[in-house]
């Protein structure tokens, strides 16, 4: 899929851009695809569907927003010397950065959003014009639009809190909406995610009977891994359950991704095969990427800017003197306070660091952090010119298994969220693992932090914390303050006069 991207995001980008049945403006078409030549061939339907994920793709790596928006922001990494990456970790928001104007502008989502929008209004145009586009092939295509734009504004709302909900497209500009309700908005995305999912497969596979044959004439060796499945829809859904603290939900939605895991062929991934630079789980996509967004070597991508890897990669992994962004030394000893913890834990015999899968040279002033290093190949570094090839994924198996741990101790049964978090902390070598008088929130809070360091949850998962632990979280004055949603740029507020910019950033 992601091969056919570099062919296709333009074309959707034009598509998306010119493309609707909403008339905003009565202006003579220029286009290089006209409406009426554009929907009516399969080609057309996979051109515009890849799209629309090359467009959700392209908006969470501008700028490294991932990343930006839920690791970098307040976390446990600290910048080197870049002002506007010290501003980010300070929650200085408003400073006169171009990097953080540019993510205070939520427009490359709402690109994202109205290609789907365009996708679900005219794909079934095709069906009359194209005897190969099946209606079982539309239908499961529009489940698919339709689960990236609910995943789309379930991910805009924890950035930006109340966002404009639109549900059709428009061609040249949008009109001027106001902010809806957050609840509003995170009802509509589970509702989609839901109905999106009764038409999902578990598989892309002919064998699925929600695929029926060889999607786009493709087999399971090359989707698997790639595309929005039930399992992807359903993550989604235990995490919108979870920012609105709906425990009971959370707890329903994890049970169908625990049954039914392995019939995708997701499975949970050990230390080594976590973190090898070049055939392990950040290398290529697989099936236990759950929802991942690849940058695969194999299939020609990969990008050079706004990649996870540009800021923490350093000496011995590439040629930079230092990383732009790191944890420091205390830091990761505090965090990482495990014997015999694979990720990283010191040597009781050496008292060295027991391996590097986490970080690189640890003892030095500045370490490096390393547990996701794929470049290119995942061989070595090329050169100055690097293409960052690690894949970015919404969730895997760990993660999942660590929010039902939080959601069954949040809803008092002690005996799961305590077995659940045992099993995750002895598949990283930790042993003798004793909880008697330990916090059990506090634990599977501090587990999610070892595990998923680097992953962009650590932002959310302080906020999660906040609500659930509003005493003993430092953000807990950003949260009843609305200091925890990002502002918005002054080209947005400007361009829509029924907008108001958050009021934590007006002081």
């Amino acid at each position: 899929m992601m091969g056919s991207l570099k062919k296709t995001a333009l074309v959707l980008v034009m598509a998306a851009a010119v493309l609707s049945c909403n008339k905003m403006l009565d202006v003579r078409s220029t286009r290089l695809v006209t409406e009426k030549n554009y929907w009516s061939s399969i080609q057309d339907a996979r051109s515009a569907l890849m799209g629309v994920y090359g467009l959700t793709r392209a908006a969470l790596t501008d700028n490294a927003a991932f990343w930006m928006y839920g690791e970098f922001r307040k976390g446990d990494f600290q910048a080197v010397s870049r002002a506007e990456m010290k501003a980010l970790v300070n929650n200085e928001l408003n400073v006169a950065f171009p990097q953080l104007q540019s993510l205070k502008n939520w427009r490359r989502f709402y690109a994202a959003i109205n290609a789907a929008n365009l996708f679900i209004e005219r794909s079934g145009e095709i069906l009359q014009k194209d005897a190969y586009y099946t209606a079982a092939n539309n239908r499961l295509d529009i489940a698919q639009a339709r689960a990236l734009r609910a995943f789309l504004y379930f991910y805009i709302t924890r950035v930006w809190g109340d966002v404009p909900l639109i549900v059709s497209s428009f061609d040249g500009q949008f009109p001027q909406f106001a902010r809806s309700p957050q609840t509003t908005v995170l009802q509509f995305a589970e509702k989609e995610l839901i109905e999106a999912a009764k038409d999902l497969p578990f598989k892309y596979d002919a064998n699925d009977p929600q695929v029926g044959g060889a999607y786009y004439a493709q087999g399971y060796g090359f989707w698997k891994g790639t595309l929005v499945n039930k399992v992807s829809a359903y993550a989604v859904l235990a995490h919108i359950a979870a920012w609105q603290q709906r425990y009971p939900d959370v707890l329903s939605y994890t049970q169908f991704i625990m049954d039914n895991y392995t019939t995708t062929d997701a499975t949970f991934t050990n230390t080594k095969d976590l973190c090898a630079s070049d055939s392990g789980f950040f290398a290529r996509m697989g099936p236990s990427q759950i929802l991942n967004f690849s940058f695969d070597y194999e299939r020609g991508e990969g990008i050079t800017a706004g990649h996870l890897q540009e800021y923490t990669l350093a000496k011995p992994i590439t040629r930079n003197t230092l990383p732009v962004m790191y944890i420091p030394r205390d830091s990761i000893l505090q965090y990482f306070d495990r014997p015999g913890d694979e990720r990283f834990s010191i040597s009781l015999l050496t008292g060295y660091p027991l391996n590097e899968y986490y970080f690189s040279s640890f003892n030095s002033t500045i370490p490096v952090f390393t547990k996701i290093k794929v470049i290119e190949d995942g061989k070595a570094d090329k050169g100055v010119f690097r293409m960052y090839n690690a894949t970015m994924m919404f969730s895997r198996m760990e993660e999942i298994a660590l929010l039902r741990a939080e959601a069954a101790a949040v809803t008092n049964n002690t005996s799961e969220a305590s077995l659940l978090l045992v099993n995750n902390m002895k598949s990283r070598g930790i042993i003798n693992v004793d909880m008697k008088n330990k916090d059990l929130i506090d634990e599977i809070f501090a587990e999610r932090r070892r595990e998923l360091m680097g992953e962009g949850w650590r932002w959310y998962d302080q906020i999660r914390y906040a609500r659930l632990k509003p005493g003993r979280s430092a953000l807990t004055p950003l949260l009843n303050n609305g200091g925890i949603y990002w502002p918005l740029a002054d080209e947005v507020l400007s361009a829509n006069s029924r907008l108001i910019q958050n009021s934590y950033w007006l002081k």
